[in-house]
């Protein structure tokens, strides 16, 4: 099979939703010699764009696109393995976390599918995360950005917390802060110190994208 070929089929295995279909075609990608890091662009991210772009439009709904991310994570559990160190250096590392006190992390996930899809290396952190852990962390991981969510009003104070907390570590000059959720607003990531309120993944991915 022919590169082109292979990457076609990674490509149309993440906009199917076919997660077999996206761990043969890793498989045949490595076998065939194809760059791992292109195969991920020019494959696995350039499906999981399309149907980004099909849910801003309203063409796809939240299933497909679920289903879509984990047939994309299939084929990237095959693939990130075998890129060389220095290609994954240039890249930069972001984590997503749902704030202590919410479990809700929908959004979250999509977020994340997003932003590997335009070429951040993605930490999850997951849901209910505690403060201290993510102003730790992202200390220690060396982040470039951070992407906080909440659907729950009274875990709002945890994103100023968060904020707060990476003022007082010395690390909130060095890392990106945007927020998500349907009780946040622009208004409040300016009040609380954070640098962007996202209306939706794929402003998160694209406003992260220009910054960074």
């Amino acid at each position: 099979m022919s590169k082109e070929a292979i990457l076609n089929k990674l490509s149309d295995a993440v906009v199917a939703g076919k997660p077999a279909m996206a761990k043969e075609g890793a498989e045949e990608a490595l076998a065939q010699k194809v760059d791992p890091l292109e195969a991920i662009n020019n494959g696995l991210v350039k499906g999981m764009s399309i149907v980004g772009d099909q849910y801003a439009a309203r063409q796809v709904y939240l299933p497909q696109v679920l289903m879509s991310a984990k047939t994309m994570y299939t084929g990237l559990d095959i693939l990130l393995p075998a890129i060389p160190k220095a290609s994954m250096a240039n890249m930069k590392k972001c984590a997503t976390a749902v704030v202590e006190g919410d479990v809700h992390d929908i959004g979250k996930n999509i977020v994340k599918t997003m932003l590997t899809a335009s070429g951040f290396v993605v930490i999850d952190w997951g849901k209910d995360v505690p403060i201290t852990k993510i102003v730790g962390d992202a200390k220690s991981e060396k982040l470039d950005a951070l992407a906080l969510s909440t659907l729950m009003t009274p875990t709002m104070d945890g994103m100023k917390a968060a904020v707060d907390g990476l003022k007082e570590s010395g690390y909130r000059k060095s890392v990106k802060v945007c927020i998500g959720g349907a009780p946040t607003s622009p208004e409040f990531a300016k009040e609380i110190g954070a640098d962007h309120r996202d209306a939706n993944a794929q402003d998160c991915a694209t406003w992260l994208k220009g910054v960074l």
